[in-house]
C-alpha cells in the first residue's frame, strides 16, 4: 500500500465534514426514520454506502486513465480540489440560514424501498458527485495507487458516512429538533463551511 496515514486521515476528515453538512441524505434518513423508525432508516444507509463506494472507485479509475494520457493532470486536479473546497465552504457560510425540505417519495415502506431510496439519493446528490469526481483526486497521487489503496479508499468512503448515518438514525429525535431549529442549522453550516475552507487550504501541501 502506498498511502500514508496523513493522506488517509485528511481524506477521512473531509468525508466527516461533508457528512456533517445537512443535505439530501439527512433528509432521506429523517423522512424514513419518522415514518418507520430505525428499522426503516438503516436500509437507506446501506443504499448510500453502495453509491459512496461506486463514486469513489469510478473517480479513481476514470481519473487514473486520464493521467495515463495527460501526465500533468493530477497537479491541476489538486488545485481544482482545493478551489472546490474553498468555494463550497464560502457558499455554505453565505447560505448558512437556508433550511432543507423533505420529499414524501422517500417514505415508501419496505426494506428494499429504503435501500433503493438511499442509492437514488447518493447517486443524484450533487454534493457527493462533486466531492468524489472533483475533489477525491486532490487527496491522493492516483498515478501511484495500487489495488490495496483503492480498497482502503473505497472502505473509508463507505464506513465514515455509514457510521454517521446510523448514528443519525439512532438519534432521530435530536436530529429532527436540530433540523427544525434555524439557529442550530446556521451554527452547523458555519462550522462545516469553516472546516471545508480549512481542508481546501491544506490540500495543496499534502
Amino acid at each position: 500500500m502506498t498511502l500514508s496515514i496523513g493522506e488517509l486521515a485528511l481524506y477521512s476528515g473531509a468525508l466527516l465534514i461533508l457528512f456533517l453538512t445537512p443535505g439530501p441524505v439527512w433528509v432521506a434518513l429523517i423522512a424514513r426514520g419518522l415514518s418507520g423508525g430505525f428499522h426503516a432508516a438503516w436500509p437507506l444507509a446501506l443504499g448510500v454506502v453502495i453509491g459512496d463506494v461506486l463514486w469513489s472507485v469510478l473517480a479513481i479509475l476514470g481519473i487514473s486513465w486520464i493521467l495515463s494520457v495527460y501526465g500533468g493532470f493530477l497537479e491541476l486536479l489538486r488545485w481544482v480540489a482545493a478551489g472546490f473546497f474553498l468555494f463550497m465552504g464560502v457558499m455554505i457560510i453565505r447560505h448558512a440560514d437556508k433550511t432543507i425540505a423533505s420529499d414524501s417519495r422517500l417514505t415508501r415502506p419496505g426494506m428494499w424501498a429504503g435501500f433503493l431510496a438511499g442509492l437514488a439519493v447518493i447517486l443524484g446528490n450533487p454534493k457527493a458527485i462533486l466531492f468524489y469526481m472533483g475533489m477525491l483526486p486532490g487527496f491522493f497521487d492516483l498515478s501511484a495507487l495500487v489495488w490495496q489503496d483503492i480498497v482502503v479508499i473505497g472502505a473509508l468512503s463507505a464506513l465514515v458516512p455509514l457510521i454517521g448515518n446510523l448514528i443519525l438514525a439512532l438519534f432521530l429525535g435530536q436530529v429532527r429538533a436540530l433540523m427544525t431549529s434555524p439557529g442550530a442549522i446556521r451554527r452547523m453550516n458555519l462550522t462545516a463551511g469553516v472546516l471545508l475552507i480549512g481542508v481546501g487550504l491544506l490540500i495543496p501541501f499534502i
